[in-house]
């Protein structure tokens, strides 16, 4: 008895402790709390290390580098927007700026012009691609890099910009004056009627006003009498959510849901539907999409396919599913943050189920097959979710190789393009151009002293096979085999530029098409070329193949 009395008070005075640590833990674990205690170390912490560090401290910097901690674990989507990047910010969501209406690209000490946007001030002063600008407004640009001269570029509607540049057709150097206007990067670079009845429409984002550029291609070819309608999303990486409801509206019944949202703050949950008569509900449509189809791409994309509206050809869409909010945080500047997941009509999310593990694209890595689910379009098809849409016609992945990738990076397809277009004036012919065996033989000789510094992927396992074989004592068995297999993929420029001959022939083609005809120039020319969109004009010619697709085929899931 006494011990089981001992036992109790033992018990009491326990049950009291646990209650008065839950009680300072639910305290501590106070949202409110937590970030107001929170705020005040960070505080400190700022004022301690920039009074008292040994070196001076950039508080903007740290600021930044603060910023970049906060969200490093979030998404890669939420960041800090300073007061100097928001003309930038504001370009990519609106496509306007006050400018002369140029690419650029570095180019050596200088920058050179990458491409005029057709009918801008840039292309009316005689600018063409290779131009190397030397001097913005009296001030010597060597050394300067690309950021710091496309801001010395920009300014207000109006105002004047006088430019010094050694022309590449002449070699001259040239002062040239003119007056920046407001560029307007139209999100619809390219729309035509490709091979006689099927509309071809090229929409590279969702910018500020894109779906009015659309209304009007589409408007405008019925009237030529098209018989179905190309989508190409590809490469598209989204932008403003409404644009993506304007264009669905286009193509389905007034009142109908293409998209919703939701988050953890239940007042910002909403589902979108189509506001205005369409004005097409029944003609065929084919949307292409890849890995680079992002965000409202992918809303336009799933929302196509849940409401069986479209045949979707190409790859897995990249799988961007966050919707982003700008809130302001003073000082001009802005947090970008994520609030909410983007469901398309079936209750899919697009949103990829992990973000931080990707494919070397950045797109969908493997997902595993226990977390897909399955869901129904309209007609009852199954889709599955995972991470972005899956198309109805599933085309081989279309990427280059790294060797190629280095060629166009270090600007050689580039440079060699410029000197095509200096030896042949007289231009080409848009839709039948092709980069002769001679030319290419001559951009093989252009190459003979250029340096190609990359190591494959393949390289870069065997090197490591070679190490953990090193380490595990299996060298010596296995070395001659991994010294045959080195032999066979070692870095051989020469056998590299025959090896991969066909994708630098069409990337060289595409920027001697450029020279000529701009970028709607190279999109007419693919037009007759790639395989995704011939794949698309035979589906939207075939009525019953085209019909089977959205009444009865499932996606794969995986």
């Amino acid at each position: 008895m006494k011990a089981k009395t001992k036992k109790g008070i033992k018990y009491t005075l326990l049950s009291a402790l646990v209650a008065l640590v839950g009680t300072v833990t639910i305290a501590a674990s106070n949202p409110d709390f937590a970030l107001g205690r929170n705020i005040q170390i960070l505080f400190n912490m700022f004022r301690e290390l920039n009074l008292l560090y040994v070196d001076q401290i950039d508080p903007d910097e740290m600021l930044l580098d603060a910023a970049d901690g906060m969200t490093s674990k979030l998404d890669p989507y939420t960041e800090l927007i300073p007061e100097k990047e928001m003309a930038d910010f504001e370009i990519m969501t609106t496509g306007k700026y006050g400018g002369m209406g140029a690419m650029i690209r570095q180019k050596d000490d200088y920058v050179m012009i990458a491409q005029p946007y057709k009918n801008s001030p840039a292309d009316k002063a005689g600018l063409v691609v290779g131009d190397l600008l030397l001097e913005v407004n009296g001030e010597s640009i060597k050394g300067y890099e690309v950021s710091k001269v496309s801001s010395m570029l920009k300014g207000t509607p109006g105002t004047t910009l006088h430019l010094k540049v050694r022309k590449l057709l002449t070699g001259q150097e040239e002062e040239l004056t003119f007056k920046r206007e407001r560029i307007v990067v139209s999100g619809i670079p390219y729309w035509s009627v490709i091979d006689d009845s099927i509309g071809y429409i090229v929409h590279k984002d969702f910018s500020e006003d894109c779906s009015n550029d659309i209304r009007n291609a589409v408007m405008s070819m019925k009237k030529a009498g098209i018989k179905g309608l190309i989508i190409d999303l590809r490469g598209n990486g989204g932008g403003i959510l409404q644009e993506a409801v304007k264009i669905l509206s286009m193509f389905v019944p007034k009142g109908t849901e293409v998209v919703s949202m939701r988050g953890r703050m239940k007042e910002l949950d909403a589902t979108f539907v189509t506001q205005s008569e369409p004005i097409d509900t029944q003609i065929p449509v084919a949307v292409l999409i890849n890995s680079s189809s992002a965000s409202a791409a992918e809303i336009v994309a799933g929302a196509f396919q849940d409401l069986d509206r479209g045949v979707l050809l190409g790859q897995r869409s990249f799988g961007k599913g966050l919707v982003q909010s700008t809130r302001p945080v003073g000082y001009n500047a802005y947090l970008k943050l994520t609030t909410a997941k983007y469901y398309t009509p079936s209750g899919r999310c697009i949103q990829a189920i992990d973000y931080s593990h990707r494919a070397e694209d950045g797109s969908v890595g493997t997902v595993p097959d226990s977390l897909i689910k399955e869901y129904a379009t309209k007609a009852g098809r199954k889709v599955y979710d995972g991470g972005g849409v899956m198309p109805d016609i599933r085309m081989p992945d279309n990427y280059y190789s790294r060797f190629t990738n280095v060629l166009y990076g270090k600007g050689y397809i580039e440079d060699f393009a410029n000197l095509y277009y200096k030896k042949h004036r007289e231009g080409v012919d848009v839709d039948n151009f092709e980069l002769s065996d001679a030319d290419y033989n001559e951009f093989v000789r252009f190459m003979a002293d250029k340096p190609v510094d990359f190591e494959s992927e393949t390289q870069q396992t065997l090197s490591q096979l070679r190490q953990k074989a090193e380490r595990d004592k299996y060298l010596d068995r296995i070395e001659g085999e991994l010294n045959a297999i080195e032999q066979k993929i070692r870095d051989d420029k020469q056998a590299d530029l025959q090896a991969f001959k066909k994708e630098i022939k069409e990337l060289i083609g595409d920027e001697i098409v450029m020279r000529y005809h701009y970028i709607q120039g190279v999109a007419r020319h693919n037009s007759h070329l790639d395989p995704e969109i011939l794949e698309a004009i035979k589906v939207l010619q075939d009525p019953a193949r085209y019909h089977q697709i959205i009444t009865s085929q499932d996606t794969q899931r995986k």
